[in-house]
């Protein structure tokens, strides 16, 4: 049926002025983020037909839509995402890297005052002021450990907290997109199928949002609601529901936060599962930078303490007495899973004899019904064991024992943390300074004669070096005579035997005869003797004072391949080269969120030149439409004259 001249004029005038609408809900929203620009589609209504033809009744709206691409909306959540990882990665990185390598607060310096302080007492080992300066600077660098320790600990507490914070975000975002959801489909219904933008902008705010704080992944299912997946398949939204995460404890360790996904009641931690946005950042950075340096001050403070007091204990203090401990600490932190069904028990101690292959990870020992086996957290690989597991017999393995006791069942776990509480509890021993044992407990002379004076005839020379942990005290002495024909020492007193020495080619060589490490020169004559006794006057005496003074450069960690501040330094190198790549990657993330944001932009941003030009078009579309009114008003007013007449 025809619709007529005034039918004709207005559906123009209703599509030109839904088209002015979307011009100014457009410019109206040209500052409003995540806004997607709309575009009325026009199109003719159906024609009517004449007996000349068919005739057209007009215009209509068919649509309005948005301009959308989903393409570059991915691009745009996906660099998002990993732009705010990145950044939130190299805020913490370099706080945790100033903090350990400030060339004053850090560990290198308090380590280097220290040993300087024992380097002065090994000049001047009878001074007491100079004993109290090493008793004051051993203080001080216990103080800057634990100090640093805090703060490590600190930030670990403001990790846990951030994750919170960001698990909350999170569940009211997802919640959100549900409720969108529900809102988008009844809209759509409501619309008889046409898409409500508004709202669908909306829901890809939240998504935006969501994005920043973890990488997720979207499914648009045919109802028009969105389906949204994190980590390694778990869904967070489906249709309506959300899944809420949830902050756990983990199983070992009631400190460390895991985070887990609670779905029909049940929650499943998924920690590992997840990256991308700050969660992903506060997750990497715990794992694989503030564990570590927790791990490795503990390392420094396990290893200087326990090679200081072995050194400590080899020597002679003021009052005569062999050395005693000067720093105390912690053992390895052991734990048994919460899962754990059987009574097993696992006693872990340092190997004293092996600290320097003590490595910064923590261990899985796990049971699989039959025998135990070693898992190193840091990298996943197993680690071979020694030994039986027995008080008798541990087991052994980098720098650590083991033993196990009670009866476990197949899948129980224990986790080893052998270095993080050496740091804070690393604590001064000694308050005296007359304990600090800088002298040998031993001599180790020529034989005199009635007058003290030297009998020997050859120009051979012994010279203590150092005492071992198989050394003790001296009764009698004992008394090392020469055969020059046998080219051997025999030695009698508090043991007896004897060992070769050939001038020659031994010169200069070194020999250890019960616990006393000494060094053999020159060629002594047959009956030429020399004699070990205890060091009864060795307040002058520096020979162990130079040994702990000589601890600083010694290689005593990383498998016998890095001193102390070697350690550190790695350590600081770590740190500054993880902080360095994720600055880096920070920028470069951001260009790419900058580029995304102007591919999407150009699609789906609003440009003022062109709404206004949009506004110009279809207001003069309005008039010239009107003017048709005008005309049909005129022939209808003709037309009422005519038949009046």
């Amino acid at each position: 049926m025809a619709v007529g001249l005034l039918g004709t004029a207005a559906s123009g005038l209703q599509a030109f002025q839904r088209g002015i609408a979307v011009a100014g809900h457009n410019i109206s929203n040209v500052n409003t983020d995540g806004y997607s620009r709309q575009r009325i589609e026009l199109g003719t209504r159906p024609p009517s037909f004449t007996g000349q033809g068919y005739i057209g009744n007009g215009v209509q709206v068919n649509s309005i839509n948005r301009l959308f691409d989903q393409f570059t909306t991915d691009r745009l959540r996906d660099t998002t995402s990993t732009s705010a990882q990145y950044d939130t990665l190299f805020n913490y990185s370099s706080r945790l890297s100033n903090l350990l390598g400030d060339s004053k607060a850090g560990l290198g310096a308090g380590l280097e005052t220290f040993f300087n302080s024992v380097q002065d007492l090994a000049n001047n080992p009878s001074s007491v002021p100079v004993r109290q300066l090493v008793l004051s600077e051993a203080d001080s660098l216990t103080g800057r450990i634990q100090g640093l320790d805090q703060q490590l600990s600190s930030m670990r507490d403001e990790i846990n907290n951030g994750l919170g914070t960001v698990v909350n975000e999170i569940n009211g975002i997802t919640s959100a997109i549900a409720d969108a959801n529900r809102n988008i489909l009844d809209a759509t219904t409501q619309g008889a199928g046409q898409a409500p933008n508004d709202l669908l902008d909306k829901r890809d705010a939240l998504v935006g949002k969501l994005s920043e704080l973890v990488s997720v992944r979207t499914v648009e299912q045919s109802d028009g609601s969105l389906n949204v997946f994190v980590g390694s398949g778990q869904s967070l939204v489906t249709g309506f529901l959300a899944s809420p995460l949830k902050i756990t404890q983990n199983g070992f360790d009631v400190r460390r936060s895991e985070i887990s996904i609670v779905s029909g009641g049940f929650a499943a931690e998924i920690t590992d599962n997840l990256t991308g946005g700050k969660l992903g950042a506060l997750l990497d950075f715990r794992d694989q930078s503030l564990n570590k340096a927790e791990n490795a001050l503990g390392r420094i403070a396990v290893t200087l303490s326990t090679e200081f007091n072995r050194q400590q204990n080899l020597g002679m203090d003021l009052d005569g007495q062999m050395g005693v401990d000067m720093f105390s600490f912690s053992q390895p932190l052991t734990s048994a899973h919460a899962a754990n069904s059987g009574t097993g028990n696992v006693t872990t101690t340092f190997d004293s004899a092996n600290i320097r292959d003590l490595t910064t990870s923590d261990y899985i020992l796990g049971f699989d019904g039959t025998s135990y086996s070693l898992t190193r957290v840091s990298d996943g690989q197993a680690v071979t064991m020694t030994g039986a597991g027995t008080a008798a017999n541990p087991f052994n393995a980098e720098g650590l024992n083991f033993v196990v006791s009670g009866t476990p069942v197949a899948g129980d776990r224990f986790q080893i943390t052998p270095t993080r509480a050496g740091a804070p509890s690393m604590t001064l021993l000694i308050s005296d300074p007359g304990d600090i044992a800088a002298a040998a407990p031993a001599t180790l002379s020529e034989a005199t004669n009635a007058n003290g004076l030297p009998v020997n005839s050859g120009d051979g020379a012994l010279q203590l070096q150092s005492v071992d942990g198989t050394f003790t005290p001296l009764v009698s002495g004992i008394t090392f005579t020469y055969d020059a024909v046998a080219q051997q020492f025999n030695y009698a007193g508090d043991a007896t035997g004897s060992f070769a020495y050939n001038p020659a080619t031994d010169s200069g060589n070194s020999f250890t005869v019960a616990g006393m490490r000494f060094r053999i020169s020159g060629t002594p004559a047959t009956g030429d003797s020399f004699v070990a006794a205890a060091n009864t006057s060795g307040s002058g005496d520096n020979t162990n004072a130079l040994l702990l003074a000589g601890l600083q450069s010694a290689q005593t960690m990383e498998n016998g391949n890095a001193s102390f501040q070697d350690a550190n330094g790695q350590l600081i190198s770590d740190l500054g080269a993880r902080t360095r790549s994720a600055e880096i990657t920070s920028k470069a993330q951001a260009s790419l969120k900058s580029q995304a944001q102007e591919s999407r932009d150009a699609l789906s941003g609003v440009n003022l030149d062109e709404e206004a030009a949009n506004l110009i078009r279809f207001q003069q579309a309005y008039s010239a439409i009107a003017q048709v009114v005008t005309v049909a008003n005129t022939t209808f007013q003709t037309l009422l004259s005519a038949v009046g007449r």
